[in-house]
């Protein structure tokens, strides 16, 4: 044994004998596989087995040495080959490739394609995608340092070098690819990875054709937990498995990946394994061959050999192993050709499925002098021995220089030789050595060895633009960033540097583990001799060191040194000198030496300087002078103004002229004042009660804000944190603006932030929109944090009022005049006369002024006067429509005074000019009108008197943003409250402004009556019109084109006169589409004929006998025919109205017109001034317009969609349309819109332009529809009433709406459509019975809007019988309940329906007589005029009286008529015949016959728009359900009656019964007001209710619901309005509920655009995330899918913390049977929620699976969570609830029985036994019921014996 020991030698002992050894070198022959003689057949194998046991183990043998260290040869490159496959070890992994170590010290790469199928497949759809997917993990999340794989060589390339690169693959298709489906048996040791997630496990890749492999979940559970920390296997996750179970042949393959299964696993005879299939990786049971030095021959599953080279012995046992011994051996590689097998001993590999040991050689790197030569392989390399016994290997290749120097003799055992450790090979636990002097002497061998603020030497590779590579030694390479190429920054490095240059750098950085080094080339850094800084803890107080700056901000310079540590420089030591800009003065890359002020490691903080100390005496000396004149900060002080700097003012602080420095922004509390300031202080001007802000050395930061300097004066300003607390109002001012938010100082130096949130209670789009740095502002304090020297502020105005706005806005508005005042004041102290005389000037003055010129804008300038430079304008709009013209004298009122611009703003208007004196009232309230805008005030005039007031824009000193709605505007109203009755010093009284909603828009000017009037004047007119000129119509003049407008020109004629040529007097013949102005040049002669004179002020043209044609603009024309034309004959000089000219054009008559204005949406090809030919359609009377026609006449057909106007409005029957050239069309109610209203011509107008479709167009009128389902079919907009155009289109059990025609004897007659009338007889009119007929009249006036349900259809009688009963139609009664009229019999119902019957017959009979009437009597039709077939149709029978007229026109006949039936048949009010009034024209029977007949069913929901006395939140405006019907008294019917009232003579006692009765009725009708329970019926109930209840949204909604029965949308949205503006802002969910009902009434009635609108404001004011789970709720209940869709992504982004987002968009996707959608957002969730939320999103994901979609999905879910969770009862519940809601009772029965058997607290137990018990009472049998009560009652036993053990 002790020869053995000393054979193998592994570990501490020395070998004392050695053998000789014969050495071989040879590289062209690889003689490691030649083993032909030993593995030719297995036959041989087993002829040799019997002499191997013979024999003796005789080591010391010479003959079979050669042949032994040719078997034994370890592994090198020459020997792989592609195909082989082995075992390996993951060393490094990377983002695209893992880097594997082989045995024997060999390295693979294996790229990430060779991962797996699935894998790839995934990365190819990232990259087509271009975003990264959420189920990829990258490699370093796959793969970890350590794990076993099994490759396969995939190639072996060569690189330029000559070096061979061996690339791997894992893909099991290529590592298992020599298994075959049949070859699989149970137990076989398999490696796969996952291809795919399912619901109830993972399918495997595990490569093998044919065969599907599954990993259940149960079976991965434990791996899960213990490998992958609980977290889901990821597509692509290399596992190794075992084969469970086989099934169909190899088809389908279980596997199992738990721990104990895998380490356990041995490949055994049984599993049939042959030398084809072969996989590295696998356990075998082996039995020792033969034993040698260099290894063992080992023989394993009966008839396979291989072998174990030294490097894989066990190290415990080597110099131990004999022959015959069994052990257990790992398989290593197999050779695909050879078939060699090479296996391990070493006992990491016996145990499958754990990774090897992470361990790294400590010594990595050293140089060692004598290292022992172990053995030498003539082949591969050289074994060591090093001086801790260990073995170490070195590569043939770095035994020498070169091969040339490579001498084998000198590596005999026992030689000694120095190395270096290069490497560390896992796979064999050795040190890999290096013998070549390059790599021994080489300075930096790896990366480890380099360290931050080295100097190091290397060579340029490369140059690229994101840096210089650099070769450091042959492992290591590094980078220059552009920014280090030198010490300033280099646009053209590769003129400094080429490649092969040597050059010397400084690291910066390195990071060996991610091959990571940065350095600079920066020279100053190279050279200096300074010590660097490479940890926070080097920099020492006082320390000088050399950095570079990386940032420059405005706080300072952050300058980086070694190692990422880093240091900020402040901005008040960047200079000795104050260094406003930092950035204009530093730059990035700059080189700078620093001293360090402060360090805090712990923090890794530190504080720089750039002033590096001086002299100390003189610092000393400076340093008390300094003493004695100091500035503390907080410290009231008087200045003297120095010079102006760019953003402020240099001072010098009293008495000891201390340098200072005061910023614009802090010289008022008024932004717009600081400039106003600025500019007039000057050098030498002193200003008083100054505070010092700051004073760091040198620089002292001033501010003059009177805000901050009384609040320091009142000692309302903490001086550190402890003195905050949260709820504290402070005054400080913006020091600077952020995109998250604005930090504010205080006067003491304190500073917070004010994020955007709160910010404002407007909502913030830009930070910088509401402040501006130096602004002051009041902030409360709502976060202090003492230990990190925090605190949060908000600046909203409710969180910071100072007290009553009113109070407040006046301050700010004196302070503001005030500061304003002395802005005066220092301007009269300037010499210049123009400077003083506006200083001198205030708001109010009246000036006499002379005007000067009218500029384009209409906007007047005076003459400066005596005072040079002066400049005074009124604007067009405070030229108050007056003419003006130069050398004018004009009166004018000084609004304001410009004092930057030094201009002056007046107005002419004569309210302002000619003030009332009347007597004003402080406190009294005024209507004003805005006349001028400042930045933070308005000037107004007083409507009564024309007094100037002031009031302050702003009532707050943060109330800086207003929306554009909000802002004022010249010429708007405001109302105004005095609070000073004289105008003082200022000019102007002071006001407060009222409530905005007192504002009143600026008045437009009214349409002027003649068309010349409404001209916009050309300026150029204007002006020139001073002069007085001696033309008369017909002089030929001549002038220069002074400018050239579209549709006319302007010419100067001699003697300065302005003359004026028109578009049309300019050419004879128009070409069409051209503009004949731009014939003309500007600056051109021409020679013009006068043809006319326009009035300058009208505009008109004038006579030439007036007496003010002189004062005319001359009108001409350039024409070639009237210029040769004898001028005064031929033209008129006689002035024609508009009108008398519009009647020289006839309908038809083309003309040639020019395009003056483009109103809305013009068609691109027009432009102004173009030359168009057109038809005169016709003169509108109303205005002096022609209307012309640019198509031309066109013929109305049939089904043509055309725009009329509407000329007549008839109530309750339709309008009249005309059209151009003389056509007239008629629009039913019924075709007015495909919604029936109440109101259904309320929006047409005479003169309104509407969109129709043609009906029909024989007879002499055409028949119109208006319906948008007609004129816009491609719309698809719901018919919520179809047309009802004949009986053909009504249907038995149809809802319909029609409208009232008339209260018969028999019933009440319903208008369906044009020519269909139904009858509803008077038991299906009501529930109730009134006494009076009085009532049907009242509450059925004809034209109300009715539903009915279709009772029956008779279409050979042509009758339709009716119903508006409520259990008929849904709807309420037609007479409300607070009538109190008694319910009609139920035997007078049936009776009714009887009689019907019986009355059948006899109508045929009455039927014929009407007929023959009907020929005579045909004034009851309707509108229609009906042609000579209409007799075939049968007309209205009626009872008793077939003679009489059934409808007659007129409301006095009707009233004949009724008198007349209720003589004659007084019994037979309530009679039920049963008719229907139907009338049909030959058009419509042709009509239908054309059209295909449309049938339109209408479910009996509930109408859209019913108002509800209950109210559900989540419910539509469209399902609200009505209470009462909506009782409008009709004025008209009331007026009916009255004259029937009167006609009929009563008596005395009658008169006198029914004055009791109508005393009744007003008592009733009190009461009923005074009833607390009586439902609203009226907007002025409603307005009744809101007052006395504000802040119930319930009553909003249903007054909102009202009006939206009425088709009132508009009025609905003014109650929304005001709802909002009433309920109180504490209110917060009654707001919200009227913010979804505006939201659910936009979403059905408006537009996308008012939606959008609302929202946002919605937004603006509630709870972001309730507003948009509202919405998306209203879009999905609407069917508005893809909106739904869109905003849940909105939400994804915005709320991904919320889980009820995630929760309500995978119900939405399953809703809408999106499963798969559903289950990815899942995932989605729980990647983006916390982890403690993720049992709660799972389990509600699995109940909205059970309720909408797969139960078998949800169930796998719930497994899959309780058996992670198995004690979360609140899971186990909601599991419970959904088996027993969806499953069978066996499935309810199994769950109860796992839930009993669980070990959970007595008190949850109870509860689920208590559950079974409760079910089983409900579903089960009493044996159900005992056999629970019994597995309850031995629980309790087992619980107590446990306790009493």
């Amino acid at each position: 044994m002790a020869n053995m020991e000393e054979s193998f030698p592994r570990g501490g002992t020395r070998k004392t004998h050695k053998s000789e050894k014969a050495f071989q070198y040879s590289v062209e022959h690889d003689n490691l596989f030649d083993i032909s003689t030993e593995e030719e057949s297995t036959k041989r194998k087993k002829n040799q087995k019997r002499p191997a046991q013979a024999k003796k183990l005789k080591i010391e043998k010479r003959e079979s040495s050669k042949f032994v260290r040719e078997k034994f040869e370890i592994l090198n490159k020459e020997s792989l080959c592609e195909g082989m496959r082995i075992l390996g070890c993951v060393k490094e992994v990377n983002e695209l490739d893992l880097v594997i170590s082989l045995p024997n010290g060999l390295q693979g790469v294996v790229q990430v394609t060779e991962i797996c199928d699935a894998y790839t497949e995934k990365l190819n759809e990232q990259v087509a995608q271009e975003e990264p997917l959420q189920d990829l993990v990258s490699l370093p999340e796959l793969f970890s340092p350590g794990m076993l794989v099994r490759c396969v060589v995939s190639s072996l390339s060569i690189t330029q070098r000559g070096k061979k690169n061996i690339k791997l693959s894992l893909n099991p298709k290529n590592v298992n690819k020599v298994l075959s489906a049949e070859a699989l048996k149970s137990g076989m040791l398999l490696t796969g990875t996952v291809s795919s997630l399912e619901d109830h496990g993972y399918l495997v890749d595990i490569g093998v054709g044919g065969a599907r492999a599954f990993l259940p979940l149960q079976k991965a559970q434990e791996y899960i937990r213990q490998k992958n920390k609980g977290a889901k296997l990821k597509v692509g996750q290399y596992l190794n498995c075992t084969i469970e179970e086989v099934k169909g042949n190899g088809g389908v393959v279980s596997l199992s990946i738990g721990h104990s299964e895998v380490s356990a696993a041995i490949a055994t005879e049984e599993q049939n394994w042959t030398h084809n299939n072969l996989l590295p990786g696998l356990v075998v049971k082996a039995q020792v061959q033969k034993v040698t030095p260099l290894g063992l021959t080992l023989k394993f599953l009966s008839f396979f050999t291989g072998l174990v080279d030294f490097m894989h012995l066990d190290p415990k046992k080597a110099g131990t192993y004999f022959s015959n011994q069994p052990v257990k051996a790992c398989v290593l590689c197999v050779h695909p050709q050879t078939r060699a097998v090479r296996l391990s001993l070493r006992p990491i590999f016996l145990h499958p499925g754990r990774p090897l040991p992470r361990l790294s050689c400590q010594q990595l790197g050293a140089v060692l002098d004598d290292v022992p030569v172990q053995d030498f392989f003539p082949n591969t390399g050289a074994t060591f021995r090093l001086k801790d016994g260990a073995l170490a290997y070195a590569w043939l290749s770095h035994l020498s220089n070169s091969k040339k120097l490579f001498k084998p003799e000198t590596f005999k055992p026992g030689n000694t030789h120095k190395c270096r450790i290069i490497d560390y090979s896992q796979m064999d636990e050795l040190a890999l050595l290096s013998l070549r002097t390059s790599i021994i002497e080489a300075q930096f061998l790896w990366y480890h060895d380099i360290k931050p603020g080295v100097l190091v030497k290397g060579t340029v590779l490369t140059i690229k633009p994101y840096g210089i590579l650099v070769k450091v030694s042959k492992q290591v390479r590094g980078l220059v960033p552009p920014m280090h190429l030198a010490d300033i920054l280099m646009k053209n490095p590769e003129k400094k540097y080429h490649i092969g240059d040597e050059v010397k750098c400084r690291v910066l950085l390195c990071n060996p583990e991610a091959k990571k080094l940065i350095m600079t080339l920066k020279k100053t850094l190279v050279e200096s001799k300074l010590p660097a800084i490479t940890c926070y803890a080097d920099a020492k107080p006082g320390l000088q060191t050399h950095g570079f700056i990386l940032r420059v901000k405005d706080y300072g310079c952050i300058v980086k040194f070694y190692n990422d540590v880093q240091g900020l420089v402040p901005k008040h030591e960047l200079s000795a000198e104050y260094v406003p800009d930092p950035e204009s003065v530093f730059y990035t890359g700059q080189v700078v030496k620093v001293v360090v002020l402060s360090c805090e490691p712990s923090k890794e903080r530190m504080l720089l300087s750039f002033k590096l100390s001086s002299d100390p005496k003189k610092e000393c000396a400076g340093h008390s002078q300094k003493k004695r004149r100091a500035i503390n900060t907080g410290q009231l002080v008087d200045v003297k103004v120095l010079e102006k700097a760019k953003d402020g003012l240099k001072v010098a602080v009293l008495p000891h002229n201390i340098p200072a420095f005061l910023p614009t922004p802090h010289l008022s509390d008024h932004v717009a004042n600081g400039p106003l300031l600025y500019h007039w202080l000057q050098a030498g001007d002193t200003l008083h009660r100054v505070l010092c802000l700051s004073e760091h050395h040198e620089h002292v930061l001033l501010c003059r804000k009177p805000a901050l300097v009384s609040a320091v004066e009142g000692g309302q300003d903490p001086k550190s944190f402890s003195e905050i607390h949260p709820g504290m109002l402070l005054i400080g001012f913006v020091k600077s603006i952020k995109d998250y938010g604005v930090f504010v100082q205080f006067p003491s130096g304190l500073s917070g932030l004010a994020p955007k949130a709160i910010m404002s209670d407007k909502f913030v789009t830009s930070t910088s929109d509401h402040f501006v740095e130096g602004q002051t502002v009041v902030a409360k304090v709502t976060n202090v944090d003492e230990e990190k020297q925090r605190m949060l502020l908000s600046l909203r105005l409710s969180d910071c009022t100072l007290g009553d706005l009113a109070t407040t806005s006046l301050l700010l508005l004196t302070q503001c005049l005030e500061e304003r005042q002395g802005v005066r004041s220092l301007m009269s102290n300037r010499d210049s006369v123009l400077i003083q005389t506006l200083a001198e000037m205030t708001p109010g003055m009246l000036l006499d002024l002379e005007v000067q010129e009218v500029l384009e804008d209409g906007s007047v300038l005076f003459s400066e006067g005596p005072v040079p430079g002066l400049v005074l304008r009124a604007s067009r709009y405070h030229r108050a429509g007056q003419e003006v013209e130069s050398g004018q004298k004009k009166k004018v009122v000084i609004l304001n005074i410009d004092m930057l611009k030094l201009e002056v703003h007046v107005s002419l208007c004569h309210d302002l000019v000619n003030r009332k004196a009347k007597k004003l009232k402080k406190g009294s309230e005024h209507q004003a009108i805005v006349q001028h805008l400042e930045e933070s005030f308005a000037v107004a005039s007083l409507v009564e008197t024309g007094h100037l007031a002031a009031f302050s824009l702003t009532s707050h000193l943060n109330d800086t943003f207003h929306f554009d709605s909000e802002k004022l505007q010249v010429g708007q109203g405001v109302s105004l409250t005095l609070e000073t009755t004289e105008p003082g010093v200022t000019g102007l009284l002071l006001a407060v402004e009222g409530p905005a909603a007192k504002r009143t828009m600026r008045k437009t000017r009214k349409d002027s009556e003649t068309v010349d009037e409404d001209e916009e004047v050309d300026p150029a007119l204007i002006v020139g019109t001073i002069k007085k000129h001696t033309l008369s119509i017909g002089d030929v003049v001549t002038g220069t084109v002074k400018s050239i407008k579209p549709t006319h020109v302007v010419v100067t004629l001699e003697d300065g006169i302005i003359g004026c040529i028109h578009a049309s007097h300019i050419l004879d013949d128009v070409p069409v589409g051209t503009a004949p102005t731009s014939k003309l040049k500007v600056g051109k002669k021409i020679t013009a004929r006068v043809i006319g004179g326009r009035d300058m002020k009208t505009f008109k043209f004038l006579p030439i006998s007036h007496p003010r044609f002189i004062r005319t603009i001359p009108e001409l024309s350039v024409r070639p025919s009237e210029l040769e034309k004898d001028g005064h004959t031929a033209l008129n000089t006689h002035s024609v109205s508009p009108l008398e000219k519009i009647k020289q054009y006839q309908a038809g008559q083309t003309v040639t017109c020019f395009l003056k204005k483009v109103l809305k949406h013009p068609d691109k090809k027009f432009r102004i001034g173009q030359a168009l030919k057109a038809t005169v359609v016709g003169p509108d009377s109303s205005k002096a317009f022609l209307c012309l026609s640019l198509i031309g006449p066109h013929k109305l057909e049939k089904g043509e969609v055309a725009m009329g106007r509407v000329v007549k409005v008839t109530p309750k029957e339709g309008l009249t349309v005309s059209f151009p050239f003389g056509k007239i069309g008629r629009v039913s109610i019924f075709h007015v819109s495909d919604s029936y209203s109440e109101t259904p011509l309320e929006d047409f107008t005479p003169q309104k332009i509407v969109r129709c479709y043609v009906l029909s167009t024989t007879g002499p009128e055409l028949t119109l529809s208006l319906r948008s389902s007609r004129t816009n079919p491609e719309t698809k907009s719901k018919i919520a009433d179809p047309e009802i155009n004949s009986i053909q289109d009504i249907e038995k059990g149809q809802l319909l709406r029609g409208y009232v025609k008339a209260v018969q004897p028999s019933g009440v007659l319903l208008s369906l459509g044009p020519s269909v009338t139904g009858l509803a007889q008077y038991p299906h009119v009501s529930q109730y019975s009134p006494a009076k007929s009085a009532l049907y009249d009242k509450h059925l006036p004809e034209g109300k809007l009715l539903t009915a349900k279709v009772l029956s259809v008779n279409h050979r009688g042509n009758l339709v019988e009716l119903s508006f009963l409520p259990r008929d139609t849904g709807k309420p009664d037609v007479f409300p309940a607070s009538l109190g009229l008694p319910l009609r019999k139920q035997e007078e119902r049936e009776t009714g329906a009887e009689e019907r019957d019986h009355r059948g017959e006899e109508e045929k009979g009455k039927r014929k007589s009407l007929k023959r009437k009907e020929k005579s009597n045909t004034q009851g039709l309707e509108e229609v005029q009906l042609p000579s077939k209409e007799k075939k149709v049968p007309q209205k029978p009626q009872a008793k009286k077939p003679g009489k007229r059934p409808h007659p026109e007129s409301g006095s006949e009707q009233e004949q008529v009724n008198k007349k039936q209720k003589k004659a048949a007084p019994s037979e009010e309530d009679d039920s015949g049963v008719e229907v009034y139907y009338r049909e024209g030959e058009e419509e029977m042709e009509e239908t016959s054309v059209l295909p007949k449309k049938k339109h069913p209408r479910p009996a929901e509930a109408p859209r728009l019913q108002l509800s006395s209950g109210f559900v939140w989540d419910v539509r405006l469209d399902s609200l359900t009505p209470a009462l019907p909506p009782h409008r008294e009709s004025s008209d019917s009331e007026e009916e009656e009255k004259p029937e009232q009167a006609t009929q003579k009563k008596s005395k006692k009658e008169r006198e019964l029914e004055k009791q009765k109508a005393e009744k009725e007003l008592a009733r009708i009190e009461e009923a007001l005074m009833d607390p329970g009586r439902q609203p019926e009226s907007a002025d109930d409603f307005d009744r209710l809101v007052l006395s209840s504000p802040n119930s949204s319930i009553l909003w909604v249903q007054y909102m619901a009202f009006h939206l029965q009425a088709t009132e949308i508009e009025k609905a949205r003014a109650v929304a309005e005001r709802a909002l503006k009433t309920i109180s802002f504490r209110e917060e969910q009654e707001k919200l509920n009227v913010w979804v009902a505006l939201l659910n009434l936009e979403n059905m009635y408006g537009s996308q655009e008012s939606l959008t609108k609302v929202f946002e404001r919605a937004v603006q004011y509630n709870e972001p995330l309730k507003v948009f789970l509202h919405l998306a709720d209203i879009y999905t209940k609407s069917e508005k899918f893809q909106e739904a869709g869109e905003l849940y992504n909105r939400m994804l982004k915005r709320f991904r913390q919320e889980k009820a987002v995630w929760i309500k968009y995978g119900a939405f996707l399953l809703r809408r049977g999106q499963a798969g959608a559903s289950h990815r957002v899942m995932q989605r969730a729980l990647e983006c929620l916390p982890k403690k939320e993720h049992v709660d999103v799972i389990a509600k994901f699995a109940q909205l699976e059970f309720q909408l979609g797969d139960a078998e999905r949800a169930k796998a879910i719930f497994e899959n969570t309780l058996s992670t969770y198995p004690k979360r009862t609140d899971v186990w519940s909601v599991y419970i609830d959904m088996i027993i809601k969806h499953g069978s009772q066996k499935e309810v029965r199994d769950i109860f029985e796992r839930v009993i058997h669980l070990s959970l607290a007595p008190k949850r137990m109870k509860f689920f036994f208590k559950r079974y018990l409760d079910y089983e009472k409900q579903h089960g049998t009493e044996k159900d019921v005992q056999a629970v009560k019994a597995k309850a009652l031995e629980y309790v036993e087992a619980k107590s014996s446990v306790l009493e053990d």
